[in-house]
């Protein structure tokens, strides 16, 4: 991409493969058991990369992939406009996404459709776990609630801090959570997918350890999203938990912001 006098490259796949071939060459072409995790964007490419990553390695590993925020759904915002269609079909025209996203999935539909979760899983065969806010806090902000369908920012006390929304506002969150779960209906079906989608207000729950596994982590019928994740990962039993709608769970570490996180 040419702008003004400088040159852009999108090179995220040649950087993923150099990745892969580093480790390989390093030890993982041997591994018994791998995990292939991100957050947000990289909890989205998680999902992207799963059966490519699943190929990289032997034949008799165990594979699975972890999208950590990265289940993005195709949503009206509050005026009515689909504004993150428009958003993702930016991303995937100027990247050059198409080609490197499931053929069966592209083959039915526009390809910037196949960069939402719901609509490219069903062509991923490495089993998968999602584990995702229901009120996610960037969903919230960039897809139920962007500048665009909220000019008069009433709503911008409520997408700082959950607790400041109004009973009508919490109404219109609870049916955006709705729309979620039905999105993950897929998962929820599936004999290998495994979840794990609480009612909290937040974004990425996997890269801090007080979110991951400690004495005040979140937890979902008194487990910890890493003992979750452990007992999916390691078959233990079947994995498909849903929070009761907020404000019911007091685990919840519900980020606040501030005027300048938004700006």
């Amino acid at each position: 991409m040419l702008y003004q006098i400088y040159r852009l490259y999108y090179r995220g796949q040649r950087i993923w493969q150099a990745v892969m071939k580093n480790l390989l060459e390093k030890g993982m072409d041997k591994a018994e058991q791998a995990l292939l995790s991100g957050c947000s964007a990289g909890g989205l490419t998680s999902f992207l990369h799963c059966d490519n990553f699943k190929e990289l390695l032997p034949k008799t590993a165990k594979v699975k992939c972890l999208g950590d925020a990265g289940f993005f759904i195709d949503a009206p915002d509050i005026s009515g406009f689909y504004h993150i269609r428009s958003y993702f079909n930016e991303v995937v025209t100027l990247q050059g996404s198409a080609k490197h996203l499931p053929l069966g999935c592209t083959s039915r539909m526009y390809s910037s459709q196949c960069f939402f979760p719901q609509y490219m899983l069903p062509y991923i065969n490495t089993p998968l776990f999602v584990l995702n806010a229901a009120y996610d806090s960037w969903q919230i902000k960039n897809i139920l609630v962007p500048s665009e369908a909220d000019p008069g920012r009433y709503w911008q006390l409520c997408k700082l801090d959950i607790e400041n929304c109004s009973s009508r506002q919490l109404e219109i969150m609870q049916g955006y959570r709705n729309g979620m779960l039905r999105a993950l209906t897929l998962v929820k079906n599936s004999t290998s997918g495994g979840m794990f989608i609480n009612s909290c207000y937040a974004h990425c729950q996997t890269e801090m350890q007080d979110l991951w596994h400690s004495p005040n982590s979140p937890r979902l019928y008194s487990k910890t999203i890493a003992e979750t994740v452990a007992d999916w990962f390691f078959n233990r039993t079947v994995v498909k938990e849903i929070d009761c709608p907020y404000p019911c769970d007091s685990t919840c570490h519900n980020r606040v912001f501030t005027d300048e996180d938004y700006d």
